[in-house]
């Protein structure tokens, strides 16, 4: 890292060395849910290696953390009895975190995240309990999605 350069929040939790509601991790990626969530269950997919955008993600590693995208996908959906999800990836533009990551959202049928008047809320969980209670579902949906 270079001298004064600050260092990536999320590189920290992949290594373990930030706190994070970890919902599904291998040695490809990492998730965890958003601490401002668009909905509750809101989670980010990182890459453990860093890289700051999407055309920057070495080949050999595009398979197995868009599998984890799916997985998450299905987990969060069958965790949070959600109608749907909703996945972003975002590259520079509105890139809080300069670290690749991809957003999954459950959906559910008039939850209001895309209005005629858009503008998304980001609200923190009400409280620690709320949070852990979300993570939870998310894990045991990925052990079941993956057949574990």
């Amino acid at each position: 890292m270079a001298r004064g350069a600050k260092a990536c929040v999320f590189c920290e939790i992949a290594r373990g060395a930030a706190g994070a509601s970890l919902v599904l991790e291998d040695e490809a990626s990492v998730a965890f849910l958003d601490h401002r969530p668009l909905l509750p269950g809101h989670c980010l997919l990182i890459p453990r290696i860093h890289v700051e955008t999407l055309p920057e993600l070495p080949e050999e590693l595009l398979a197995p953390y868009f599998r984890n995208v799916q997985i998450l996908s299905r987990a969060v959906e069958r965790g949070l009895g959600a109608d749907g999800s909703f996945v972003a990836v975002n590259t520079k533009v509105s890139q809080s975190v300069p670290h690749l990551h991809v957003h999954v959202v459950p959906r559910w049928k008039g939850d209001g995240l895309f209005s005629p008047k858009l503008a998304w809320k980001r609200t923190p969980y009400k409280d620690e309990e709320s949070r852990k209670l979300v993570a939870e579902k998310i894990r045991e949906a990925v052990a079941e999605v993956l057949g574990k």
